[in-house]
C-alpha cells in the first residue's frame, strides 16, 4: 500500500525513477523518504518526514554484504585481500556518486535552501549518501532478495572495469603480499635503467624474487614503472602451471 505523504507533490515522478532502478516498491514511502536529505527536513520541522540518514546507515551495511556477496559469486578464486579492495573500489563516496549521477539521482532529492543554492544536487558526498538510502529502502521494502537483485543489477557492469583498476593502481601490494603468503619473501625492485631528457625521462624497472625477473614495466615515473612490473608479474604467476608456486 502506498502511502501519502506532504512531499509527494514536492518531487518528481518517481515512477521514472523506479524504472531506472530497476524496482518497484510496494510503500513508496520508503523511496520517498531516501530522498530527503537532513537541510530539507530540518527547514521544514514537523511538516514533513524523516530524513534519509537512518537508511543511509542501514543502505551501507546492505551493499557491503549483497556487494560483497555478488563479487564472491563472480570471482570464486579471488583471494579475500582483493576482494576486500574491489568491494571498497565500489562501494565509496566517488564511485556511487557516480552511480547516482547515472540514474539522475539528484534530480529527486528534497534539499534545504542552502545545499539547493550551493550545487548540492551534485556534491559527491550527498549522492553518494542518497544512492546507499535507495538501497536501505529496497531493502526495507523487499528484503535481501529484492536488495541482492539491485545489487547485481548495477553493481556487476562495473565489476571488470574497478577490478582493471584497482589490479594496475595496487600491484605492487597484492604482489607483496602474495609472495609473503607463499614464501614469507617480499619481492624486489631493480632501476635497470632510464633515457630521455630530465623533463621526459623513461625508467625501467624489474621486479625480481629469488634473482629471477617475474616482471618488467617502463614508465614516465619509478613508481609507475614498478606498478607495471609488479602487474606483470602478477598476470606471470596467474598463469603458470603451478599458479606461482
Amino acid at each position: 500500500m502506498t502511502t501519502n505523504t506532504p512531499v509527494q507533490t514536492l518531487q518528481p515522478d518517481l515512477n521514472l525513477l523506479e524504472e531506472s532502478l530497476g524496482y518497484r516498491f510496494r510503500d513508496r514511502a520508503h523511496l520517498q523518504r531516501a530522498m530527503v536529505h537532513s537541510s530539507y527536513a530540518f527547514e521544514q520541522g514537523r511538516l514533513t518526514q524523516k530524513d534519509n540518514e537512518t537508511l543511509e546507515f542501514l543502505g551501507d551495511a546492505v551493499l557491503d554484504l549483497t556487494v560483497g556477496y555478488a563479487l564472491f559469486r563472480h570471482f570464486p578464486e579471488m583471494r579475500e585481500g582483493d576482494l576486500t579492495r574491489l568491494r571498497a573500489a565500489l562501494v565509496n563516496e566517488r564511485h556511487l556518486a557516480r552511480m547516482a549521477r547515472d540514474l539522475d539521482l539528484g534530480k529527486y532529492l528534497l534539499l534545504g535552501k542552502g545545499e539547493e543554492s550551493n550545487n548540492g544536487r551534485e556534491k559527491a558526498s550527498i549522492l553518494s549518501c542518497a544512492f546507499e538510502a535507495v538501497a536501505g529502502a529496497i531493502f526495507l521494502d523487499g528484503g535481501y532478495g529484492a536488495a541482492g537483485e539491485f545489487a547485481e543489477r548495477h553493481f556487476i557492469p562495473w565489476f571488470d572495469d574497478r577490478q582493471q583498476t584497482m589490479f594496475l593502481a595496487d600491484a605492487k601490494s597484492s604482489l607483496q603480499e602474495l609472495l609473503q603468503e607463499r614464501f614469507n619473501e617480499g619481492p624486489r625492485y631493480v632501476l635497470e635503467g632510464n633515457e630521455g631528457p630530465d623533463h621526459n625521462k623513461t625508467f625501467h624497472v624489474s621486479v625480481r624474487f629469488r634473482e629471477e625477473i617475474l616482471g618488467q614495466g617502463s614508465a614516465r615515473s619509478k613508481k609507475e614503472a614498478e606498478q607495471e612490473a609488479a602487474a606483470m608479474a602478477l598476470k606471470k604467476i596467474a598463469t603458470s602451471p603451478q599458479g606461482g608456486k
